[in-house]
């Protein structure tokens, strides 16, 4: 099987609170989208093999300055990768379709990861692969959810109604990179592409989309270090943990 990841970085990064859109904001001096292709491409499955081809979305007028900093990332892989940048949507389930129609005729397996998770160690990577591989068709990583978790109704300003503890033993918070067999990847977003160009009705993550066609999706550990950097403190909170002091 020839595994292929694309990685979503087209993002404005405005919750961050940053001026520079959020592939490029530095974590320790380097950008986030460099971090997580580094992951991407250092992880090895069970049988050896690695990510050979890296599609990246991103920002329209940072397509070369993505390009310029992934280039010596993909030369340091330890196999041969082709790596394509093109610009992204208007929502993330866009710009995973703009990734999906770069990809090589030879490519059967696809890891969707975001930008947004730079630490997500390589081995997060191989296990993902791995139970793709062992002939799951979608993979997600996930965490237990260790909140207690509650649903609730319709409210007024003073609060909102508990209509249900929710057991917490049959939830995971989930993560990237999802794996997913590339036919079932595309059928899915195949059917889903009616809403994928807003927001509001867009899927938030690629999983659901296959959810929604009937196969099942398999979840296997997730790993704490794969956290998303949405938001101002996620980002200190990483840069902390990357260099052991504040930005």
């Amino acid at each position: 099987m020839t595994i292929a990841a694309v990685l979503t970085a087209a993002g404005s990064g405005s919750r961050l609170g940053h001026e520079l859109p959020k592939a490029v904001v530095p974590v320790a001096g380097t950008p986030l989208v460099v971090h997580a292709a580094r992951a991407l491409l250092t992880a090895r499955a069970a049988d050896g093999s690695g990510v050979t081809q890296l599609v990246v979305t991103a920002p329209a007028d940072l397509l070369d300055e993505v390009a310029a900093l992934l280039g010596p990332v993909v030369d340091d892989a330890l196999a041969d990768v082709r790596l394509d940048v093109v610009g992204g949507g208007r929502t993330r389930q866009e710009s995973v379709c703009a990734g999906l129609a770069e990809l090589t005729d030879d490519v059967d397996v696809v890891l969707v990861h975001d930008a947004a998770r730079p630490f997500a160690p390589p081995g997060l990577v191989a296990r993902v692969v791995d139970a793709v591989r062992a002939g799951h068709a979608a993979v997600v990583p996930g965490l237990p959810v260790v909140d207690t978790v509650k649903r609730v109704g319709v409210g007024d300003r003073t609060g909102r109604p508990v209509l249900q503890t929710v057991p917490r033993a049959d939830l995971v918070a989930v993560q990237t990179p999802q794996g997913f067999d590339r036919d079932v990847l595309e059928r899915a977003h195949a059917v889903g592409s009616g809403r994928a160009g807003d927001e509001a009705t867009a899927a938030s993550d690629d999983a659901g989309l296959v959810e929604a066609t009937g196969v099942a999706v398999w979840v296997v550990p997730g790993d704490e270090r794969a956290a998303k950097v949405t938001t101002a403190r996620d980002l200190l909170v990483a840069q902390a943990l990357t260099t052991g002091g504040p930005a």
